[in-house]
């Protein structure tokens, strides 16, 4: 095992990728020689080459139009957007081609594409770099959203949704990049499975759902309660769509009490979705009300580092919610 940053996960995901299968290709920009805004793709383009790794126009709409095509063609486009901020111009190609192709041609015609974006709040980037844009995604039946909250699942769930037959938005909590650290095993051929949540720690007192960085700061506080006599079962839900409805609901059912993390804003955010799946099915297995953290209903994440601070969830706001909920 040796022990890597987030994006060292996705690196070696696309390297071993492009390696294995020669119709995987990269488009984006600055994916070449610049490596990418986060250098995600470094060294890559001198591996491959300008027709493996392609530098695109600032053009998202073109980015996902062409690894569309690609992908109806037969080959195994990976779209790098440079900021999830970014993805709106898009947003139709993914939606209103790429989702429905498969369901339009009644399953003759696949798309085996991947859409990668950093995404999410916490690095300073202000109104148009923070954004958290996986609801939008999520109310979209023909995608896979996908999004991994450590290296071993940042690798593994890359190359499983670069050989996935139909597209993937895969989200990738850019203030993770290099800031969590994991084991991942040397050698051989890493796949999560796209669609299965994972139980990151066992409790008995209350049920805790997260993904990417707050997944993070959710052990975070976790670990601070137990201190304090309070256990709490963390679930890193990695693939929101499909939703692991059995692993949400079994944890709830033995906990008795939820609470949803996310930085995206409050209203219609992912946590609703859950919230609502505990409502219709488990209800009578409830304790307590099901409770969200999660950004208030402001347009963007303020640059200011202070408003900031106050828009994000961290460590201690999500110890509080636990001990609150604990409590009720």
């Amino acid at each position: 095992m040796g022990e890597i940053t987030l994006i060292e996960g996705l690196r070696q995901a696309m390297d071993e990728e492009l390696a294995r299968d020669d119709r995987v290709f990269i488009v984006g920009e600055d994916v070449g020689p610049r490596g990418g805004v986060f250098r995600a793709t470094l060294g890559l383009f001198d591996k491959y080459g300008p027709q493996r790794v392609i530098d695109s126009p600032l053009a998202e709409l073109s980015i996902v139009g062409v690894g569309i095509g690609a992908a109806l063609y037969g080959l195994r486009p990976i779209c790098e957007i440079q900021f999830a901020d970014f993805i709106h111009p898009a947003f139709n190609q993914i939606v209103s081609e790429a989702a429905k192709m498969c369901y339009r041609s009644n399953g003759e015609w696949t798309v085996p594409l991947v859409i990668r974006a950093p995404y999410g709040g916490g690095i300073g980037g202000g109104l148009y770099h923070s954004q958290s844009l996986e609801a939008f995604f999520t109310h979209v039946p023909g995608l896979k959203v996908v999004i991994p909250s450590n290296p071993h699942d940042a690798k593994g769930l890359l190359k499983a949704a670069v050989r996935d037959p139909n597209p993937v938005i895969f989200l990738e909590p850019k203030k993770g990049y290099r800031l969590i650290r994991g084991e991942v095993p040397e050698g051989g051929d890493l796949l999560v499975p796209i669609g299965p949540a994972q139980l990151s720690r066992p409790g008995a007192d209350l049920s805790v759902f997260a993904y990417g960085m707050m997944h993070h700061y959710v052990l975070q506080a976790a670990e601070i309660v137990a201190a304090e006599g309070i256990q709490a079962e963390v679930i890193d839900l990695r693939t929101l769509l499909p939703i692991d409805k059995a692993a949400i609901l079994s944890s709830v059912r033995k906990t008795g009490k939820a609470l949803i993390v996310h930085e995206d804003n409050r209203t219609g955010g992912y946590g609703a979705e859950i919230a609502a799946l505990l409502s219709d099915e488990a209800f009578t297995d409830l304790d307590a009300p099901v409770r969200r953290l999660a950004g208030p209903d402001v347009p963007a994440v303020p640059f200011s580092h202070p408003m900031q601070d106050w828009f994000m969830p961290n460590t201690e706001k999500i110890a509080a919610a636990i001990r609150e909920l604990a409590a009720y």
